[in-house]
């Protein structure tokens, strides 16, 4: 950006220069006007996606008026920044997300507030410092060659969906690194159809909650997937109280040994049995989901440009030597970084962040009464037309210009930001690199020509009818 855009990243209009052909993926077609307050009832019950229309990508804050109150919209990075790092206590997460989430998360730091929120988020802190990237990336290396041997068996160019595979691997990750244990493959295919169909009901019990209508039986339907979930990683944590009840200790240096290890140092004590099962549920299901939704787009992106799956191979060859991808090259690959990056931007797994208004405020000129829900959009703001230079395009090389340099420090949030930025965020990348990394240097990733995927915006973004590839071997110069 010039320094005028600087101080005003809504000023001027975007010039081309991309010296390839441009890639746009698909998204759902905003409306030309706001939808009536019925359309967006019926729209919003499928996808939040589509209700979005022409203006809200490039609006820099509007009011959507609900039974019971306005929802307000903002869009502006300095009011972005007032809300989630600011003044992050005037507006805390909004009871809307624990209502959703807690059948499956519990009450834990994803949807918590105020003195039990700081409470959890310093014996989480604590407990993933049992995660330092150097010290887990073996387990995920662990995960990642198991995914290879998956993926070598669909290799030969047929139609393939990498969303399951890609849930699959990080899932995998995850049980590997917070609770030392390797994910069976029918536990991952249950996970991720419970996955599937909590997000399906926990979108249409938010529309009900944010219309005021009686939400009970959409809600109670979120409770059978939730318990599959949580059944498969209580038993696990239950065996393990079992074991340091009985010994005294365990003898595994994991995320859960450090959660259960955990002393407040402000409170003195430590998470009980209910406690842990809830950050573990929130940290494997924010850890994992997030992180395959990702990669997912990031495959199908890939599909549509072979000149950069050709220099990420190029990439991994100097900084491998054609050696294994050690923890140090992962750290090196700034292409394969940008395309993760990428996706992430025009694919954000978690599309908005819901805050409440802890009291009367004045946003730019609207007055913003206590309890409102104030939503900020990653989506919006990723793809928002005065913050990004050509911003529904697939384009890895501008996070190295200085205008792509300039947008990701105002208009980039796909971890958010503030007190609240997501704790697995070093994580998530590392692991994102090593699964990458390892797919292009192994395998051609080419598009189905049949196939275009249908983003949704449910709890995280997803495909509504999969993301097929084709793969074809490329181990040979490698």
């Amino acid at each position: 950006m010039s320094d005028q855009k600087k101080d005003n990243a809504f000023d001027g209009e975007r010039v081309s220069r991309c010296p390839f052909a441009p890639f746009i993926p698909p998204y759902p077609k905003p409306h030309k006007t706001k939808s009536s307050f019925f359309l967006r009832f019926f729209r919003g019950w499928h996808s939040w996606l589509h209700v979005l229309f022409e203006k809200s990508y490039s609006m820099r804050m509007g009011e959507i008026r609900q039974p019971g109150g306005s929802v307000f919209m903002v869009n502006e990075p300095k009011w972005v920044k007032h809300i989630l790092v600011d003044e992050a206590r005037a507006f805390p997460k909004h009871d809307l997300m624990h209502q959703l989430l807690e059948p499956l998360l519990g009450v834990s730091i994803f949807t918590t507030n105020g003195e039990v929120w700081e409470r959890q988020r310093r014996l989480v802190d604590q407990a993933f410092a049992q995660a330092r990237l150097q010290l887990v990336f073996p387990a995920m290396q662990e995960s990642v060659a198991a995914l290879l041997s998956r993926l070598d068996k669909v290799a030969d160019g047929r139609d393939f969906e990498v969303d399951g595979e890609m849930t699959y691997v990080t899932a995998d990750v995850m049980f590997r690194t917070i609770l030392s244990e390797t994910l069976a493959e029918v536990d991952a295919k249950s996970i991720y159809e419970s996955f599937l169909q909590f997000q399906k009901h926990a979108q249409r019990a938010s529309l009900l909650l944010m219309y005021h209508l009686w939400s009970w039986p959409v809600r109670f339907a979120c409770q059978k997937p939730a318990r599959k979930i949580r059944r498969i990683l209580s038993e696990i944590i239950s065996r393990r109280f079992e074991e340091v009840k009985q010994s005294g200790g365990t003898s595994k240096q994991d995320i859960l040994s450090g959660l259960m290890e955990a002393t407040d140092p402000v409170a003195g004590d430590r998470f009980t049995y209910k406690e842990t099962v809830d950050q573990v549920c929130m940290l494997f299901l924010a850890g994992h989901e997030t992180s395959a939704s990702a990669l997912a787009w990031s495959l199908y992106l890939l599909s549509h440009r072979p000149d950069l799956q050709e220099r990420m191979r190029e990439e991994i060859q100097e900084h491998t030597a054609g050696g294994d991808l050690s923890f140090s090259a992962i750290r090196k690959l700034r292409l394969t970084s940008n395309v993760f990056r990428e996706a992430l931007r025009l694919y954000p797994p978690v599309g908005f962040f819901v805050r409440e208004a802890a009291q009367d405020s004045t946003i730019r000129d609207k007055i913003v009464p206590a309890g409102s829900p104030v939503l900020i959009s990653p989506w919006l703001i990723q793809r928002h037309c005065d913050l990004w230079e050509r911003p529904d395009e697939f384009d890895p090389d501008r996070f190295d210009s200085t205008d792509g340099k300039e947008s990701s420090k105002c208009a980039y949030l796909p971890f958010s930001a503030g007190p609240r930025v997501c704790v697995g965020m070093a994580f998530a990348t590392q692991e994102a690199l090593l699964i990458l990394s390892s797919i292009v240097r192994r395998y051609k990733i080419e598009p189905v020509k049949s196939h275009e995927p249908r983003p949704v915006g449910r709890v995280t973004v997803r495909s509504d009818n999969g993301i097929c590839v084709r793969l074809k071997s490329t181990f040979s110069s490698l």
